[in-house]
């Protein structure tokens, strides 16, 4: 919003919110009547190139937020945070503004009914007329818009946004949008009084403004500097991202819409463009110091990664899907077939904690995949791979998230790098776990699976006053083992449901220890369970009336009861030194992050010289010390109510 809001700031559908697209429903339904009555193909062709536009904007921001992600030709180092996501949400409006425009048009005009394919004459009155009215008028209104009267009313809505994303192009008013349709308009008015009027005229034109858009505010530096070598006045006649990118900075400069010669001309070009050009062109990939891998999760979790829908990585993702990504089932069903093709981890995340660099990286795996006995040995070495690109790389510590640093042998889930030796057989699971760190004891990269902090967080997340807890595990990993141990060694009672788990547990444990653990095969009065992923219905309904449900494991566990509590999954809240950050962590709220993903920024920078993975684990009161030391804040149960409001 602009610091002093004009009249048509806000968009006529503003109000809908999610359901502002019922706006062209209308005409929509109407089109495919008047295809099916008449054969009107022009009138139906408008949806698919309004849903061209969506998807073509789209791949931008994914482009745009993977590039900047990695580093390489990045043009502005500040971050990008929720605040200008949420401001930047509507980006889609001028798309619907731009239907409705067709819509509207086409119904009114009946000379658009019999438009010709191709003119060639049209594209050149429409190039010719871009490069000298368009762009003249442009530059002129832009200048205005920078007048303090008209720039606190509109323009600063736009400006907001120091730090540019292919989005970032299309967030104006209401107003500011209609006068920029009506400046882009001239060429199509030129070519309907001339007759050159054509169906590529109008298309490719918009097309062309899209692309030109996206290119300018992307943040990274795209085009080859052998362009210019090759043809030096191609400087006056197309911009650079770095170029539009010091007009987002530095206010006063470079005015021009996509030819950078009215600058030229009226002296407003900023004398940096072609230092900070070459700067960006020379800045070579990120080298992180923090690297923590995970993968994707539901099929429908590519679209809540951040280079996906923003909208949606903004927000926690719920197991419940939206309506209207069913409707997206063939791209859904496409990158299932890329996670079965595509073999190597990609950048999803960059962050700045203080002076460590972090990074995330995907194992383009889904949850599923992760349980099928034939991908076991491709997401192993997938696992393996990342290790040692992040050693090459000298990244300091790897942290495993997910399926990555915890397995279940008993459900023949895909083992993690960092699993507890047991025997021999049960090792063939286990092929690229802590026998893969023994043979490369070089290794630089310290490996983390957070199960010290992990076992830090429950113990406190668990209410003051509680003198017995139910421990459900389908098997007792080591999380699980520590858990119960601490809570034993401290006096409180733990209640096990499964006579397998209370003799594995009991034979651990010193007799002092073992005193405090029981067995209970029948319903259990305690009202705080410690629950894994694994937790079943049957074992939930066992549970009494208020019963708070925690969970060790890095799943949340489906959600049966009503009457009970289900608290997070291993998180803190994060210090408000940790920067860029404009997407949530899977199911966690805003600014919350697991526990794993922590324990590798607390091992980097507390420059803890090994490894936490198979039998390893940290003092847990020391690790726990280190967390609140360095600003992370524990994640309440009233904190978790907070953020879902």
């Amino acid at each position: 919003m602009a610091s002093k809001p004009g009249i048509l700031t806000e968009w006529p559908w503003a109000n809908l919110g999610n359901f502002k697209y019922l706006v062209l429903v209308p005409f929509v339904g109407h089109s495919i009547y008047s295809f099916l009555r008449e054969g009107d193909i022009g009138y139906i062709a408008i949806l698919p190139f309004l849903l061209f536009r969506f998807i073509h904007n789209q791949i931008w921001i994914s482009l745009s937020r993977h590039r900047t992600a990695k580093g390489n030709n990045r043009i502005v180092d500040r971050s990008i945070e929720f605040d200008q996501v949420d401001r930047e949400n509507s980006w889609d409006d001028q798309i619907i503004f731009n239907g409705l425009l067709y819509y509207i048009g086409y119904l009114r005009m009946d000379q658009l009914h019999h438009l010709p394919l191709w003119r060639t004459d049209g594209l050149i009155i429409t190039a010719l007329i871009h490069i000298g009215p368009v762009e003249f008028i442009y530059y002129w209104f832009h200048r205005a818009l920078h007048h303090h009267f008209l720039y606190s009313r509109y323009h600063s809505h736009h400006h907001s946004s120091i730090v540019t994303q292919p989005i970032s192009a299309f967030i104006h008013p209401f107003a500011e949008v209609a006068s920029y349709y009506a400046i882009f308009a001239v060429p199509v008015i030129a070519t309907e009084f001339t007759g050159t009027t054509c169906v590529a005229t109008i298309t490719l034109y918009v097309i062309f403004t899209d692309f030109m858009n996206n290119l300018g505010h992307c943040n990274f530096e795209v085009i080859p500097k052998w362009m210019f070598s090759l043809f030096p006045p191609l400087k006056y006649l197309i911009y650079t991202p770095s170029y539009h990118s010091l007009h987002h900075t530095q206010f006063r400069t470079n005015y021009s819409l996509f030819m950078p010669i009215y600058d030229y001309i009226f002296g407003t070009m900023d004398t940096s463009s072609d230092t900070l050009y070459e700067k960006s062109l020379e800045k070579k990939a990120e080298v992180p110091d923090v690297v923590h891998l995970t993968h994707l999760t539901t099929l429908q979790s590519i679209y809540h990664l951040r280079l996906g829908f923003s909208s949606l990585a903004s927000k926690p993702h719920m197991t419940s899907s939206k309506w209207y990504l069913w409707l997206m089932w063939p791209v859904t069903l496409w990158s299932i077939v890329i996670t079965w093709i595509y073999s190597h981890t990609f950048v999803i995340e960059r962050n700045l904690f203080k002076d460590l660099k972090l990074q995330t990286w995907a194992i383009p795996k889904f949850h599923k995949q992760y349980f099928s006995q034939w991908q076991r040995k491709s997401i192993n070495n997938l696992i393996k791979e990342t290790i040692m690109e992040a050693d090459q790389k000298g990244v300091k510590v790897l942290s495993l998230g997910l399926l990555n640093q915890a397995s279940k042998l008993k459900s023949s889930v895909c083992p993690s790098l960092c699993e507890t030796i047991q025997s021999s057989k049960e090792k063939k699971l286990n092929n690229n776990g802590e026998i893969y760190i023994r043979k490369h004891p070089g290794l630089k990269v310290k490996v983390v699976d957070g199960s010290s902090l992990v076992v830090a967080v429950v113990l406190n997340s668990i209410p003051k006053g509680t003198s017995q807890v139910v421990l459900q595990a389908r098997r007792l990993s080591k999380v699980a083992s520590a858990i119960a141990l601490a809570l034993c060694q401290r006096g409180i009672q733990v209640v096990t449901l499964d006579e397998e788990e209370y003799k594995g547990l009991k034979a651990r444990f010193t007799p002092e220890a073992a005193a405090n653990l029981v067995l209970s095969k029948s319903i259990c009065v305690s009202k705080t369970w410690l629950v894994d992923d694994g937790l079943s219905e049957d074992e939930q309904l066992k549970a009494p009336k208020g019963t708070l449900f925690i969970p060790y494991s890095p799943f949340p566990p489906k959600k049966v009861r009503e009457d009970c509590f289900y608290f997070s999954t291993p998180a803190m809240i994060c210090p408000k030194h940790l920067q860029n950050v404009d997407s949530c962590e899977n199911w966690l709220p805003r600014r919350v992050m697991s526990a794993s993903r922590i324990a590798g920024i607390l091992h980097a920078f507390e420059g803890w010289n090994e490894h936490e993975c198979g039998d390893m684990m940290f003092d847990v009161d020391k690790v726990w010390k280190a967390s609140l030391d360095h600003g992370f804040s524990p994640f309440t149960m009233s904190s978790s109510i907070e953020a879902k409001i």
